[in-house]
């Protein structure tokens, strides 16, 4: 098990590599940087997102309870969500874009338990790497480990009713996920920034336009990686696979 996990450490790391070499411009931002919302919508995302986390905790407790074994699986789900959502390329003022990793933890795990992952992994970056903050913390967890899991785990679930082919299916609701996170992301700089003439709708269209060009190829790149890190654990791991799906209704 200490062998697979290493290889796919090996071949995250690659990915990083990858990314990272797009990443030539010095900014300082992970999602939204330490002070740039106001006091009021610091308040606002933190009391939003605090539910979440709870649950999500409570989600993790029971899952490890009932199968044990899921900590080396939670660990390469947190190391990938680690990876990813460290690499970043300059966005909107205040901002950046990157892939969000989150989408493996989901399928896998649920979205709750990547509420968690995801301010884990937000909070270290923006003590370490200086990428994000902590008064920024609640509003970069919502849209990372809130919007981006939840909406693709619907996604997931919807697909699999349809009986899509599973790679496909991943490979979509990643890709969607990433780019709900950027979209709720210009949602929360338009609220805090409405434009002077247009407003929200205005600056909400501004946002949304700028991510684009960036989130567009990364969120397709993410989508890709979540497929080929899930073939790797169904080939490697499928003894994991099949608790996780056995637990899947008790813990979600």
């Amino acid at each position: 098990m200490q062998k697979r996990f290493m290889i796919l450490s090996c071949i995250t790391i690659f990915a990083a590599m990858y990314f990272w070499s797009f990443s030539y411009q010095r900014v300082y931002a992970m999602h939204i940087m330490e002070g740039f919302l106001p006091i009021k919508w610091v308040i606002f995302w933190w009391a939003m997102t605090i539910p979440f986390l709870i649950k999500g905790v409570r989600t993790i407790q029971q899952k490890l309870t009932l199968a044990p074994d899921l900590k080396t699986m939670l660990g390469v789900s947190t190391a990938f969500t680690f990876v990813l959502s460290a690499l970043k390329l300059p966005s909107v003022t205040g901002s950046s874009s990157h892939p969000t990793g989150v989408g493996l933890g989901t399928i896998l795990f649920g979205p709750t338990v990547m509420t968690v992952v995801g301010f884990i992994v937000l909070f270290f970056q923006a003590m370490l790497l200086a990428h994000g903050g902590i008064t920024t913390l609640g509003a970069n967890t919502f849209s990372m480990g809130v919007v981006g899991p939840f909406a693709t785990y619907f996604l997931f679930k919807f697909f699999k009713k349809l009986k899509m082919n599973m790679k496909l299916a991943i490979f979509i609701s990643a890709a969607i996920g990433n780019l709900s996170t950027y979209m709720m992301t210009s949602f929360q700089l338009a609220l805090a920034f409405p434009d002077g003439t247009s407003g929200f709708i205005g600056a909400f269209a501004k946002f949304t336009a700028i991510f684009g060009m960036t989130q567009l190829p990364l969120a397709i790149t993410e989508g890709i990686l979540t497929v080929m890190t899930m073939n790797y654990l169904l080939k490697y791991n499928s003894r994991e696979l099949t608790l996780l799906s056995w637990k899947e209704a008790e813990t979600r």
